[in-house]
């Protein structure tokens, strides 16, 4: 039986998800968690956008433990394997020629960061520059090289020293739906007095996961990559949390029709949450050295067999993003059909595809949407500047009843916080700030 007071007396006060989720979980299976006692849970969380595909996905499983049993190599640093060799013949086929990349893979490994470090070197390297320009409210880690282009205050304020080399520009949307923020980025460029220097790279989300679901349009996409080209500036998609299907694409930007210079994968791209990230780069950028960026844990052959497995098994065909893309438009309905019935100044519906969620002016009540949804069963958490998104990540797997009930959990929770009562004065006034 496992002592809960062993976590508060040996692990670090750095510990952030135990806090919102207190039990001791001990079994998963595809949609739900059931902790030690017993107790269903509904998981809207997937691991932070790692669990795409849900827990212990029986194809993956399956392959895994067959790996394992036949004595398969668990570590190979960046050696030639089967295992890898399978899922590199595997991506090709069914991620990167099917949509006209001829990207090379890196393998940065374990974590997203990882990658995000790696894209920001080579952009260096290749353009003889130094600056990398992100977008307000991005997140792209909390390693000091990823913290540069991270938004987060609290997080940034964790380096405990200056945060060098990089520039923000404000999002789409940003400074409100008639201002295209692409016309500040591309005038700075353009004047040599701006005080904005040529970056080496552009690094952007095509949905910001952390930053609180605010999702990019394809125009402004599609100028940004125009803008980039135009300049020789690269351009980096951080596809981390929003690839792998969650917006019922493959990759999160295929919706604009762009081609960028490098995309960092990591989170679900195992498909069964075991540690693995890659920089997919075009080959005119690949200009490394042997060994000149490299990491013990870049050849997990365990993630590249469930990788390999994930992509065989869902992306073979657009039968699983049509399936995805019809639970996204049910997600959304749901969401709008219950913010509906409460004031626009308190809540509104933010996102694309499975990677939805609702923003609360008033953070505190965000908190506490998530805490009841929680005591009657539902695992799902908060993103944004002020935490005030409660935010929607469910498994892209999830049986439609279950994202039903899981749905149902989720209304009686603003319901129960919410009401139908009209917004307070001390409500409306923090809505203004917001």
């Amino acid at each position: 039986m496992t002592r809960p007071d062993i976590f508060t007396q040996r692990e670090s006060a750095v510990r952030s998800y135990c806090r919102t989720f207190p039990t001791v979980f001990a079994r998963a299976c595809g949609a739900e968690l059931f902790d030690a006692d017993g107790r269903r849970y509904l998981d809207f969380l997937a691991g932070c956008g790692s669990l795409n595909y849900g827990h212990n996905d029986p194809t993956m499983k399956a392959a895994l433990l067959e790996y394992i049993e036949r004595d398969g190599v668990v570590q190979g640093l960046d050696m030639h394997t089967d295992a890898k060799a399978h899922f590199l013949e595997v991506f090709t086929r069914y991620v990167l020629e099917p949509r006209g990349f001829d990207h090379v893979v890196q393998f940065t490994g374990p974590t997203g960061t990882n990658a995000v470090e790696a894209a920001f070197k080579l952009a260096r390297k290749v353009t003889g520059r130094t600056g990398i320009v992100s977008f307000t409210n991005g997140f792209h880690g909390v390693t000091l090289g990823s913290l540069v282009a991270t938004g987060n205050g609290a997080h940034r304020r964790g380096a405990g020293l200056p945060l060098l080399g990089g520039a923000v520009m404000p999002y789409d949307g940003y400074l409100g739906p008639a201002v295209d923020t692409l016309d500040y980025f591309e005038k700075a460029l353009s004047d040599p007095s701006s005080g904005v220097d040529l970056p080496a790279a552009v690094i952007v989300e095509a949905v910001q996961g952390e930053g609180g679901l605010t999702a990019a349009g394809a125009r402004w996409l599609r100028r940004l990559e125009r803008i980039c080209r135009s300049h020789g500036v690269l351009l980096i998609l951080d596809d981390i949390q929003a690839g792998c299907g969650r917006t019922g694409h493959f990759f999160g930007f295929e919706h604009a029709g762009i081609v960028p210079d490098l995309v960092t994968l990591s989170k679900s791209l195992s498909g069964s949450g075991l540690p693995m990230a890659v920089v997919l780069i075009r080959p005119e950028h690949d200009r490394w050295a042997p060994a000149e960026h490299n990491g013990t844990f870049r050849g997990n052959n365990l993630a590249f067999v469930t990788a390999a497995a994930a992509i065989e098994t869902y992306w073979a065909d657009d039968a699983f993003a049509e399936e995805v893309r019809a639970k996204g438009e049910l997600l959304g309905r749901r969401l709008d059909g219950f913010v509906r019935r409460f004031s626009p100044d308190l809540v509104e519906v933010r996102g694309r595809g499975m990677m939805r969620g609702v923003r609360c002016a008033d953070p505190a009540r965000a908190a506490v949407v998530t805490e009841r949804a929680f005591e009657h069963g539902l695992v799902i958490e908060r993103s944004g500047p002020r935490d005030e998104v409660v935010k929607c990540l469910v498994p892209l797997t999830i049986p439609r009843a279950q994202l039903v009930e899981g749905l149902d959990v989720l209304e009686r929770s603003f319901e129960e916080v919410f009401g139908a009562r009209a917004p307070t004065s001390s409500t409306m006034s923090v809505a203004a700030g917001i």
